[in-house]
C-alpha cells in the first residue's frame, strides 16, 4: 500500500534489533581490545626490567668489577720476654748398651753353644741376679758393675773384676763373709755358691787361681796304685767359679732389654741380645748454621710426639765436629751432617721412652726480663737507613715512628722509639693489608 512504510530486509532487522537475552556483542569486542592492550603492556614493562639487568653502562661495570679497598692488618705492640728458639729431632738412649753373646759352652759335657731357654723380653726391665738366657744348660746373668767381665773368676783369684763381684754379690743378698776387698777367698766361694743355688743352677768348679799345676814327679817304679794315690795327693783343690760366658756387668738401674734376637734351639751367635742401663740421655742433631746458637747450659724442651709426654733439660755437651766427619775411617756409613748436642734431663725419664724419637726445642737466647716488642712484619726499612713502624690512629690516620732494634725471638722484635718518637704497649702498629676473599680483579 502507498502510505506503508516498507519493511526492513531480515538481516538488517537482526543487526539493529538483537534478540531478547543476547549479550552485547560490542560490549565484548571492547573488553577484547582492552586486555589484548593490557598484555602488551605488561610484556614492554618485563622487556625493558629484562634489558636494564642485561645491559650495563662502562661505569657500571667498571665499578663492580674493581677490586674493593684493603683492610688494614694490625697488632698490638706489647712488652714479652723474648726467646729465639733451635728446634731439632733427638733420640732418647741409655748411658750404657750391651750386646750379650756367647763365649762358648761353659758346661764340662757342653758339646757346642745352643740357645736353650730365653728369660728376657724385649722392652722388658732387666734385674740384676736374674737369668736372662740359657746357653747349653748355663745361665746367662746380669750384675751390677762397671767393667767389663774379661776373664773366669775363680778362687783365688785378686784384682779391681774381684772387688766389683763381691760388691754385686752383696747386692743381690750374698755377703763375702771376712774375704779382703778384692780377693776371691771362701766368703766369696760360699757366696757363690748360694747365689747359683738361689737362681737353680750349680756353680762350675775348677782349681784355685793362685795353685800352679804340681811339676811331674820323676819316673819310679813304684807300683800304679801309689802313683795315683800320689797324683790325688798333689792336685789342688777346687772350687765354684763365675765364668766369663755367664755374667754381663751393667753399670746400675734402670736396666732394660732393648732388643732380644735369642731363639731356643738356634746356635748361640755373636748378639744374642742388646741390654741398656743408667741414666737416660737424649741425643740431637743440629745444622752447621744452628751450632753457633746453642751451648752448654741452655734450657730444653723433650717432647716425645708417640707419647705426649714431655720433660725438660739443659744442654750437657756439642759436638765441636760433623757427625759425618767424626765417622770417617770408623768403617761405618757416615751419618747426616749434622753437629751431635748432648741434652741431659732435669728429671729421670720413665724407662719407657728408652730408644723413643723425641723433638728438642732448645732456648738459645733470651731478653732478660720483658722488652717492648711488635711482631717482625710491622718492621720496615727505608730508602733513608731508618727503621720504622707505622701506627694506626683512631679515624683511620697513621703515624710513623722510627726505631732501633734488638734481638728477636718467637716471630717479635725488640724496639725502643728514637727521635723523639712515642711507641707505648697496647697501640696498634700496621703489619699488613689484606684483600677481601672473594673479590674479583678488574680487567685491564
Amino acid at each position: 500500500m502507498s502510505g506503508d512504510t516498507p519493511e526492513p530486509a531480515d538481516g538488517a532487522a537482526r543487526e539493529e534489533q538483537p534478540a531478547a537475552g543476547a549479550p552485547d556483542a560490542g560490549l565484548k569486542r571492547r573488553r577484547r581490545v582492552v586486555t589484548a592492550v593490557a598484555a602488551g603492556a605488561v610484556l614492554v614493562t618485563l622487556g625493558g626490567v629484562g634489558a636494564a639487568a642485561v645491559i650495563k653502562s662502562p661505569a657500571q661495570v667498571a665499578a663492580e668489577t674493581a677490586p674493593p679497598a684493603p683492610d688494614t692488618l694490625t697488632a698490638a705492640a706489647e712488652r714479652r720476654v723474648l726467646a729465639d728458639r733451635v728446634v731439632t729431632r733427638g733420640k732418647i738412649t741409655a748411658s750404657q748398651s750391651v750386646d750379650v753373646s756367647s763365649a762358648g759352652p761353659s758346661g764340662k759335657d757342653a758339646g757346642r753353644a745352643v740357645v736353650t731357654k730365653v728369660q728376657a723380653k724385649a722392652g722388658e726391665p732387666v734385674v740384676f741376679g736374674h737369668v736372662l738366657l740359657e746357653i747349653s744348660g748355663r745361665p746367662v746373668f746380669a750384675l751390677q758393675g762397671a767393667l767389663p767381665a774379661y776373664r773366669d773368676l775363680r778362687p783365688g783369684a785378686k784384682g779391681e773384676d774381684v772387688k766389683q763381684l763381691q760388691s754385686a754379690l752383696a747386692s743381690v743378698g750374698h755377703t763375702t763373709g771376712s774375704d779382703p776387698s778384692g780377693t776371691f777367698g771362701t766368703g766369696t766361694e760360699r757366696a757363690v755358691t748360694a747365689f747359683y743355688t738361689a737362681i737353680g743352677y750349680q756353680p762350675v768348679t775348677t782349681g784355685r787361681a793362685d795353685e800352679a799345676p804340681p811339676e811331674k814327679a820323676p819316673e819310679k817304679t813304684a807300683d800304679k796304685a801309689a802313683e795315683k794315690s800320689g797324683a790325688k795327693a798333689a792336685a789342688a783343690p777346687t772350687g765354684p767359679m763365675v765364668p766369663l760366658s755367664e755374667v754381663v756387668f751393667l753399670t746400675s738401674t734402670p736396666a732394660r732389654a732393648e732388643s732380644v734376637t735369642a731363639k731356643v734351639g738356634a746356635n748361640a751367635g755373636d748378639r744374642l741380645m742388646t741390654l741398656s742401663a743408667g741414666e737416660l740421655l737424649v741425643s740431637g742433631s743440629l745444622a752447621p748454621h744452628e751450632r753457633g746458637l746453642v751451648r752448654p747450659g741452655q734450657k730444653v724442651e723433650i717432647l716425645s710426639e708417640t707419647t705426649g709426654g714431655q720433660a725438660t733439660g739443659t744442654v750437657a755437651a756439642v759436638a765441636k765436629a760433623p757427625a759425618a766427619e767424626k765417622d770417617k775411617g770408623s768403617g761405618q756409613a757416615p751419618s747426616a751432617a749434622g753437629f751431635t748436642v748432648e741434652v741431659k734431663p732435669d728429671k729421670p725419664l720413665p724407662a719407657e721412652l728408652a730408644g723413643q724419637e723425641v723433638r728438642l726445642t732448645i732456648t738459645a737466647g733470651s731478653s732478660k726480663g720483658e722488652v717492648l716488642s711488635v711482631p717482625s712484619s710491622a718492621i720496615s726499612a727505608g730508602a733513608d737507613g731508618r727503621t720504622t713502624v707505622m701506627v694506626a690512629e683512631d679515624r683511620g690516620q697513621r703515624r710513623r715512628v722510627e726505631v732501633r732494634v734488638g734481638m728477636s725471638g718467637d716471630g717479635y722484635v725488640e724496639v725502643a722509639p728514637v727521635g723523639g718518637g712515642r711507641l707505648t704497649a697496647g697501640e696498634q702498629v700496621v703489619v699488613g693489608v689484606e684483600t677481601r676473599p672473594g673479590a674479583r680483579k678488574a680487567q685491564r
